[in-house]
Order: structure tokens, then C-alpha cells, then sequence
């Protein structure tokens, strides 16, 4: 649908539905990458579906519910369904269901194993499935936009949060995160996830992107040894913008500094200019990221 002249050159990121919007149905496909989701999520989510989107369909892939230890199935099952998802032409977009761990363990696979079919799609997720939003992103393969998963549709508050995408996948831009101005291309990880694709093959080039990052679980001095990390490898972009780093564990002793203050030391001794905060985060307020070039008013 698109043709990118580079990753620096992809648009219409809230436009990314509107080819669709002369459909009767925006399909949606659900498939688990990493770890599994339960069927009371699944019908969770198909609730909230039917009763207030029924110009959308979703589908969950029955990878979703398998179980091989940590993950979804094995390794080859995780890869098989997303491929599926992925290719099928009767598919408008692929939404995966959790994250947790295991998306790494199949992204460049998974990439190489796309078709044309899965250049027209939007991949929606964040946390760990910034491996393969960072994977499709570096080679082009359709939309990668960082926002809340179907996991959470099982909660109150989640139900609003899968909501925001559902509105979003029919062209309302009220979910974006509201930094997004459509001049500069953007990007939104986990922190943990960033850290881990520095130096690895799925490792977009930034160059000229705000990066924004949240974290959830760390305790404040694994925060600062991951900015330690991440800001060796991302000297050319744009600038940063910090995201909720949240349930913070308690250490034996004070850090010495909070998630702000340890963002602004990093970005200082990089020469990474500091933007200020993003409305990002493991939790019900998690906004949408479109990676690339956004801003409301594109889809008109």
C-alpha cells in the first residue's frame, strides 16, 4: 500500500485505517508472539468489540491459548500463526495479544517470512513486542505502532485501554500520544526491550527520531544502567522523552536520584537533548505511537 523511500520517509501514520474506512469491516487479527493469553481475555475483548465496534471483527489466532512453559507454544508455533496473520490478504491489521518474553526468540524470521500481503497491515502492541515492531520497522514491512494489547481488555480500566485502540483502528486520533506533532519521526520502546535491540540486527537506525521509553519492575539503579546503555547507541536522534517507569521496587538503600532526574544525567553526558515527559507506560493510560510521522488532522 505504502512505498518508503527509507524508514525516515514513512507517513500517514494516523492515516493508517483510512484505506480501510471504505470497508464494512476493519478484520483484525490476534496472535500471541510471546506468552499466552487465556480464552476469558478472548472473550473479554469480543465483548467489548460487539457491544460498541461493530464495524470491526477481531480473530484470535488459537496460538494465543497454547502453553510450552514460559511461552505460547513453541517457537515454531509462535512463528507460524504471526506469519499467518501476517500474510493473510483477508487481514487488516495484526494485534498481538501480550507481551511478556519470546518475540525476539522469532523476530528476524518473522520478518524475512512476510509477503506482500503484510506490507498493507498495521502491528500493534508494545513492552516485548518491540522486537518485531523495531524489526518490521527497520525493513518497511507495513505500520508498527507501539499501544495497549488485548490482555488488558479482562479489567475496567484495561477495557478503556483497548478501547483507545479499537477507536483508534477507525481513524480517531484521541489516543495519540499528545507529543506527536508530525515533523519528526517517532519511536516508543520499552526500555528493557531498546537496551537488549542496541547492537543487534533488528536495531532500526534512529537517526533523527524522538525515542520515547518506559519501564515497569526495574529498581531505579537498573533504570540508570539501561540508560547507560541505550544512550551509547542513540547519539544522532532527535531527542528523548521519558514515559512512566513504574512499580519501582524498593532497594536496600535510596538510589540517589528518580526516573527523571536519571533520564536528564544520561541525555547530558550523551548530548541527547531531553524533551520531557511522554503519557507512555505499562498500565490503562498507555497512549498510541505510531512509529514514524504523526499527527492528528493527516487523516482527513
Amino acid at each position: 500500500m505504502w512505498a518508503y523511500q527509507s524508514y525516515r520517509c514513512r507517513y500517514a501514520v494516523v492515516r493508517t485505517m483510512t484505506s480501510w474506512l471504505n470497508h464494512s469491516m476493519t478484520r483484525i487479527a490476534i496472535c500471541a508472539p510471546a506468552t499466552p493469553i487465556t480464552r476469558d481475555h478472548a472473550r473479554a475483548l469480543e465483548q467489548v468489540v460487539a457491544q460498541s465496534f461493530p464495524d470491526h471483527s477481531v480473530t484470535f489466532h488459537e496460538q494465543c491459548f497454547a502453553v510450552d512453559g514460559h511461552f505460547a507454544g513453541p517457537d515454531a508455533m509462535r512463528l507460524s500463526a504471526l506469519l499467518d496473520c501476517a500474510n493473510d490478504p483477508g487481514v487488516d491489521a495484526v494485534w498481538f495479544a501480550k507481551g511478556g518474553y519470546g518475540s525476539n526468540r522469532i523476530a528476524e524470521k518473522a520478518v524475512a517470512g512476510m509477503n506482500v500481503a503484510a506490507r498493507s497491515k498495521s502491528f500493534v502492541g508494545f513492552s516485548d513486542m518491540g522486537y518485531l515492531l523495531a524489526g518490521l520497522y527497520k525493513a518497511g514491512i507495513g505500520q508498527s505502532v507501539h499501544a495497549p494489547m488485548p490482555v488488558s481488555a479482562l479489567s475496567e480500566t484495561g477495557r478503556e485501554s483497548v478501547a483507545r485502540v479499537l477507536r483508534w483502528f477507525g481513524g480517531d486520533q484521541e489516543g495519540l500520544e499528545p507529543s506527536l506533532d508530525g515533523r519528526t519521526p517517532t519511536v516508543a520502546f520499552n526500555l528493557m526491550t531498546l537496551a537488549m535491540l542496541c547492537g543487534t540486527d533488528l536495531m532500526p537506525d534512529l537517526s533523527g527520531h524522538v525515542v520515547m521509553v518506559e519501564e515497569v519492575s526495574e529498581h531505579l539503579y537498573a533504570v540508570d544502567r539501561l540508560f547507560f546503555h541505550i544512550t551509547q547507541h542513540l547519539g544522532n536522534i532527535a531527542g528523548l522523552r521519558l514515559g512512566r517507569i513504574s512499580a519501582v521496587p524498593e532497594n536496600d538503600r535510596p538510589f540517589g536520584a528518580d526516573a527523571e532526574g536519571i533520564a536528564r544525567d544520561w541525555c547530558a553526558r550523551s548530548g541527547i537533548p531531553y524533551l520531557g515527559r511522554a503519557d507512555i507506560g505499562h498500565d490503562a493510560a498507555n497512549r498510541i505511537v505510531p512509529f514514524g510521522l504523526a499527527c492528528r488532522g493527516i487523516a482527513s
